[in-house]
């Protein structure tokens, strides 16, 4: 009987080893991906790429790519800042990263894995403001939020870069003088018509990439998006950010993207000026530009995880 009971109490120990082991590997396993992910102190971020569970962010104060993990938010600086660079809109394409460079009036080309710059496209000049990009299968398509235009870059086969294009903006499009204009931009799952937000105003636009034509998507209700920065085109809903106004709007789109309704906008108590947003998931990820933070050499960024709600 004692050797019986012996025998039954060693089984049942290592039946809560077992299971205690396999709690805590489920418990790893499961756990969540960060809510807020701090960025080098003083970096200046804009721009915000996800491709898979690796993020990048670019700094508009010298060009600086970081790259990171969404699921531990580990990272480190991987194109390092240089004198008289900066980096805005930034998407990943073909092992490569190409971001959009601001007040430089330049696009730049990275290798993903190396960081090594492979080319340097000078797409505008002064006034200029290079501000986001958008890449489909066979274009990377900028805004200028200084010009009404939007910029070209064709991708052949293999993913070979052509030379830069400029596309004049027509149709319903109006620049406002001595304000920003066009913004975030995305594109349809197809790459046929683009979607664009002018911050002037709080517009949105779907443009044709080929010739340049804009409709108004118009509102329900008189709506619209002031302050409207990064966006993200999810099939028909559309995600905008609000910068100043620390929200991103939820809109609803029609089916042939002429209209929309503005269903909710999204808030965090994390938000600081929220600037470009990009999804993994049922998770959306904004990073904090904080525009207007006093000392921003030495202030606090980070990478703002919410709940993705559906328009």
């Amino acid at each position: 009987m004692v050797r019986i009971a012996s025998l039954v109490i060693a089984v049942a120990s290592a039946a809560i080893v077992v299971a205690a082991a396999a709690e805590a590997a489920g418990s790893k396993k499961q756990k969540p991906f960060p809510e807020v992910i701090q960025l080098p102190t003083g970096f200046q971020p804009e721009g915000l790429e996800v491709k898979g569970q690796t993020f990048y962010v670019g700094s508009v104060a010298n060009g600086a790519v970081y790259r990171g993990s969404l699921r531990t938010g580990a990272g480190a600086v991987l194109v390092p800042g240089a004198a008289g660079r900066s980096a805005t809109g930034i998407e990943f394409d073909h092992n490569r990263l190409i971001v959009a460079g601001a007040g430089t009036g330049n696009a730049y080309v990275y290798d993903a894995r190396s960081a090594a710059l492979l080319r340097t496209y000078q797409l505008a000049t002064a006034p200029t403001f290079i501000n986001d990009v958008v890449v489909t299968r066979d274009a990377a398509y900028f805004t200028d939020s200084q010009k009404p235009v939007l910029y070209k870059i064709p991708i052949g086969p293999g993913g070979a870069l052509g030379d830069a294009q400029t596309i004049p903006l027509s149709g319903d499009y109006v620049h406002v003088p001595n304000a920003f204009n066009l913004n975030g931009i995305d594109a349809t799952a197809n790459g046929k018509t683009l979607v664009a937000v002018q911050t002037a105003g709080g517009r949105l636009y779907t443009i044709d990439p080929g010739t340049g034509a804009a409709k108004s998507i118009v509102l329900a209700s008189g709506e619209s998006v002031p302050n409207g920065d990064g966006i993200l085109l999810d099939g028909k809903t559309l995600y905008v950010v609000q910068n100043q106004s620390n929200a991103v709007a939820v809109v609803a789109l029609s089916k042939d993207l002429a209209s929309g309704i503005v269903r909710t906008r999204l808030m965090d108590p994390d938000f600081s000026v929220p600037t470009t947003i990009d999804d993994l998931g049922h998770r959306l990820y904004a990073v904090n530009a904080r525009f207007g933070v006093a000392n921003p050499a030495s202030a606090a960024f980070q990478v703002v995880q919410l709940r993705k709600t559906k328009g």
